[in-house]
């Protein structure tokens, strides 16, 4: 071969092999450039020495101010009811414990939160409801143990330890009657609308909650006062009672419910 071939050749090759490189070089800087784009634009967690790059699904859930609203009320009610079932008030020629209002509005929460977010949902917030049902329990009976200032008033006093000092079989029959009667509502309203679907909110509502307070009554009046004196006309006037008040009012507060929720969720979408 002859040598100026040769010369062109190497030349070539060596040109090849420049050019090779030039491109791995370039590609490597091009990774590297994209690399730091993506640390600048991408958020970053840092923990420890390591560094974690977040996606945007990766980003904290907001909850939907719809549930927000409604699991503070029904907190608020959870704490109530104990509280308000002390008195007996008269409805009509009927004689009921004061905490069925209370009651009635846990119904109407769990009922408008399956129907805005699911039954798992409602489900959850029933078994939330625990917390503060057991932590006022616990606080009722530190706050009645605890001595009384020498300033207040006798008549306050004994108000206040016959409030605070119920039984633990009214204590437990309360805590069986919610967990029981609430899941139930919830489970009831939420077959019902699987089966005959969205529409009929006031036929669901009114069903869920006539028969989930039906078997609440029968749980709290024979836990708590079975054996301490006959329970047959009592059962029979809470339950009757009930029954009226969740007819009439569960459907339409279950819609001012359901509209409010609706209403929030429209004004601060995810």
């Amino acid at each position: 071969m002859p040598l100026d071939e040769v010369i062109v050749g190497g030349g070539d090759d060596v040109d090849n092999r420049i050019a090779d490189r030039n491109n791995v070089e370039g590609g490597s800087h091009a990774r590297l450039a994209t690399r730091a784009a993506l640390q600048r634009s991408t958020p970053v967690a840092w923990t420890g020495k390591a560094v974690t790059h977040l996606t945007m699904t990766d980003q904290p859930r907001s909850i939907p101010l719809s549930l927000f609203a409604l699991s503070i009320f029904y907190g608020g009610m959870v704490c109530i009811a104990g509280v308000l079932g002390n008195k007996q008030v008269a409805l009509g020629p009927l004689a009921v414990e004061a905490g069925i209002f209370a009651f009635l509005l846990l119904v109407v929460t769990s009922s408008s939160v399956a129907e805005l977010h699911g039954r798992p949902v409602a489900n959850r917030l029933v078994l939330i409801g625990f917390v503060p049902l057991l932590t006022s329990l616990v606080l009722s009976l530190v706050v009645h143990q605890l001595p009384a200032s020498r300033n207040m008033d006798p008549t306050r006093f004994s108000a206040i330890q016959t409030v605070l000092g119920g039984t633990w079989r009214i204590w437990l029959g309360g805590i069986l009657a919610y967990g029981i009667s609430t899941f139930l509502n919830v489970t009831i309203f939420s077959r019902l609308k699987a089966r005959e679907g969205a529409g009929l909110l006031w036929l669901r509502a009114g069903i869920a909650s006539v028969l989930s307070q039906v078997v609440d009554t029968l749980i709290f009046i024979t836990v708590a006062f079975y054996g301490v004196f006959p329970i047959g006309e009592l059962l029979l006037g809470q339950m009757l009672a009930k029954v009226v008040l969740s007819a009439i009012l569960v459907p339409p507060l279950v819609y001012a419910f359901v509209g409010i929720g609706r209403r929030l969720d429209a004004t601060n979408p995810n």
